[in-house]
């Protein structure tokens, strides 16, 4: 289950409320739903109790639980926490992870995951400078809109309305994918960082953290048909509903997170004009995955089990994920580093 998706859960739970007479509000546009902050639980959770209280004349904890069982009856979600003032927790269940990878995968096969038709007949005129950097932000952006519907067309004229801080040096020398992402990955009201540190195999280069995730994802693949095993969404908590010790489940639930915010971060990538909405939004991915990635195959004399081919289509979805973000930048995906 995507936020968006989340969004008109709550949504709907609200309407519910209002034609059951539980509540007495006008029934809101769009509901905000967001990951936990400090003192939060589950996977996400919205303030919309808070916003709806003073309308409703009732005090926020009151909506909220109101709105509780509403929302705790959707299919996919495991449980509903009220903490604070009213902020609804929510509990996404394992039915919620395999649909999310159900529709990662589908995606692969019939339209990218996170493509829309948000911006179809929207037409986006790119005037930009003679400038690399321009250059690549326009070719960037090119297919970024395209995969929300819309078109851009391209051209060098005044006035300009795209003009990125330009890059202080030539970043040809880097090589093809780490010259755009030096261009890209910055803010373009940034100025970017063109030095040979894009070009190390380390922790702290963000473009080999995403790369590297991606050959994570396709070795764990190849390691388990060595092993004898697929993937198959499902819930990716043991038989017990709990991953083992090593394997706390905040790592499962950020992948899961950051995979369900991906077409949220491609849209306001395409809206925005910043493709470096994207190129973060990949090293969040990517950062999920590598922390996951110890918790895929079985260890020692293990047998595969349901939790692990949960896990496996997991780190395959976040794999196909990252090569899709990456084929947007017009950035290669490599098989191995």
């Amino acid at each position: 289950m995507t936020p968006v998706e989340l969004s008109r859960t709550v949504l709907r739970a609200v309407r519910r409320a209002v034609d059951e007479g539980e509540l007495s509000v006008a029934v809101p546009v769009r509901v905000v739903v967001t990951p936990p902050g400090p003192g939060g639980r589950g996977d996400y959770a919205t303030n919309i109790a808070l916003q709806l209280a003073r309308p409703a004349g009732r005090p926020p904890r009151q909506v909220a639980e109101i709105l509780r069982p509403h929302i705790s009856r959707t299919e996919g979600v495991a449980d509903v926490e009220i903490t604070g003032p009213g902020f609804l927790n929510i509990h996404l269940g394992g039915a919620a992870t395999a649909a999310l990878v159900r529709s990662i995968q589908a995606g692969a096969h019939e339209g990218a995951y996170g493509h829309s038709d948000d911006l179809r007949g929207d037409v986006v005129e790119l005037r930009i400078p003679y400038d690399i950097r321009a250059e690549v932000v326009a070719d960037a952006l090119v297919r970024i809109i395209a995969s929300q519907g819309g078109r851009v067309e391209v051209e060098h004229a005044e006035p300009v309305n795209l003009r990125p801080v330009p890059a202080p040096e030539d970043p040809a020398p880097l090589g093809p994918d780490a010259a755009r992402w030096a261009l890209l990955h910055p803010a373009v009201h940034d100025r970017p960082r063109v030095t040979a540190d894009l070009l190390v195999q380390r922790e702290s280069n963000p473009l080999f953290r995403v790369r590297y995730a991606h050959t994570r994802a396709r070795a764990l693949h190849r390691n388990a048909a060595a092993l004898g095993f697929t993937s198959t969404p499902g819930d990716v908590r043991d038989a017990d509903h709990h991953l083992p010790a090593d394997a706390p489940s905040e790592d499962a639930t950020s992948l899961t997170t950051a995979l369900a915010e991906y077409p949220h971060a491609l849209s306001h990538a395409a809206t925005h004009r910043a493709p470096d909405r994207l190129a973060r939004h990949l090293v969040t991915v990517a950062d999920a995955l590598l922390a996951f990635q110890h918790t895929v195959l079985p260890r020692g004399e293990q047998k595969p089990s349901a939790a692990h081919r949960a896990r496996l289509a997991l780190a395959e979805a976040a794999g196909t994920v990252l090569a899709g973000g990456l084929s947007l930048l017009g950035i290669d995906a490599p098989e191995h580093l």
